[in-house]
């Protein structure tokens, strides 16, 4: 399992947690507290901030000495565009039959464009097979992946076609040469070994930390698997084990997790006491899981 990024993880805190209930701008200290859970030291999360402020999908406010962020509308767009594979039943078949082939042209003035319309691709499955000539498996849904970026691509920058393989040139060998089968399975089994064993739901004191952390390992595991047809797998392929054991421990953490976020939200409005010790935002915080399998 690759090492979780500090963006990572802040996306996927506000995918699961912001996006769809709208509850208004996040303070900084509750986002640095979230990612110290993760191992992410404040330093960090503070520049990772400034970098998605600075690319358009955080804004900034103030409120007294409060710094807060909430997602623009650019940030909407792109969280939302992921939320059907993140969340849906079937997040490793392909999207219908056949080959999705893009080829495109983006002046060498626009690198910051060309890397975001680069990872899009990556999401939704595809990689370069030759210069300038990139190819997904399945039917994939170019105009709804590509929104987010519509109003900054150069007309006619990108170029689609939905191809089928022909008989005497089989796509096999590009397939292999465009993705390490063996390198998928790993990512798989690695997600399956990290999430499957029940102390998992302890890897932080915080529910809401070690949801981030699922939903980031999560989101790089759907990021690494392009959904090849079952043919280029095997029988104990272990994609849907994987999904499973989202699924478990999403379900595991939600109550916990939820609870917290609301009362760390509540608390942006709620009086600041004047005396006592500081109470760390999440000293009291136990996951379900970590009630039912004490150490």
């Amino acid at each position: 399992m690759r090492s979780r990024q500090p963006k990572q993880l802040l996306l996927a805190f506000f995918g699961e947690h912001v996006v769809d209930d709208s509850p208004g701008p996040i303070r900084a200290s509750v986002l640095i507290g979230v990612l110290e859970g993760a191992g992410v030291g404040a330093p960090a999360t503070r520049a990772t901030l400034d970098r998605l402020v600075h690319s358009g999908i955080l804004a900034r406010s103030r409120s007294g000495r409060e710094i807060l962020f909430s997602l623009t509308e650019h940030g909407v767009a792109v969280l939302r565009e992921a939320t059907y594979r993140v969340r849906g039943p079937r997040p490793f078949e392909p999207q219908g039959e056949g080959w999705t082939l893009v080829t495109f042209s983006i002046p060498e003035g626009q690198r910051t464009l060309r890397h975001r319309l680069r990872s899009s691709l990556t999401w939704e499955g595809f990689a370069p097979i030759r210069d300038g000539l990139w190819l997904a498996p399945g039917e994939v849904d170019l105009v709804g992946s590509l929104e987010p970026l519509q109003q900054d691509l150069p007309p006619n920058a990108v170029i689609a076609f939905h191809a089928r393989e022909l008989a005497g040139f089989p796509i096999g060998e590009s397939v292999r040469a465009a993705w390490d089968i063996e390198v998928i399975r790993r990512e798989h089994l690695a997600f399956i070994e990290m999430w499957s064993e029940p102390a998992a739901a302890e890897l932080a004191p915080s529910a809401l930390t070690v949801r981030t952390m699922l939903v980031a390992d999560w989101l790089a595991l759907l990021r690494a698997d392009p959904r090849l047809p079952p043919e280029f797998m095997d029988a104990e392929w272990p994609a849907p084990r994987s999904a499973e054991v989202y699924r478990h421990m999403h379900e595991e953490l939600a109550d916990a997790s939820a609870a917290e976020f609301a009362a760390l939200v509540t608390a942006r409005s709620a009086p600041k006491r004047q005396n006592g010790p500081a109470v760390p935002p999440f000293a009291a915080s136990r996951t379900r899981s970590a009630a039912t399998h004490p150490r």
